[in-house]
């Protein structure tokens, strides 16, 4: 990997310095500042990003979204505070979700008896459709 700036001051004058645990080290020769090769690190998706805040939104749990996406729920719960989401109450309420492939939710839309008394949300998932339902809570 090429270094091309200091990570500090940004400067490109930079010098080797040593090895340190088999990575190269340099240094810079404006701020002298040691560093070793930039970590690249994992980027997920924004689609990904996106996707688990709505299904937060919709009320699933950090888990239920974890299962769902394959993100650690840890990383889900650092989404919604690093873009300060808050999510609303839905006491009156109670949200379900079942994961369907094409020809499944087909066969379930046909089916007027399970899309009446409720509100629904239709939305992709990848390679699949994950339908959301809200019923109200029987008193």
């Amino acid at each position: 990997m090429e270094i091309l700036a200091c990570p500090k001051c940004q400067n490109d004058h930079i010098v080797k310095s040593g090895i340190i645990n088999h990575k190269q080290r340099y240094a810079c020769k404006k701020c002298n500042y040691f560093f070793t090769v930039n970590k690249i690190g994992k980027k997920i998706d924004d689609y990904y990003v996106t996707k688990a805040l709505q299904l937060y939104l919709e009320g699933l749990s950090y888990r239920e979204i974890e299962r769902i996406i394959g993100v650690s729920h840890v990383t889900i719960s650092n989404w919604v505070k690093s873009f300060n989401i808050k999510k609303p109450t839905h006491t009156n309420y109670h949200p379900t979700y079942k994961i369907f492939n094409h020809l499944e939710l087909v066969e379930y839309l046909k089916n007027k008896d399970l899309l009446s008394g409720a509100g629904m949300i239709i939305t992709e998932l990848g390679d699949k459709f994950m339908l959301i339902k809200w019923e109200r809570f029987k008193d």
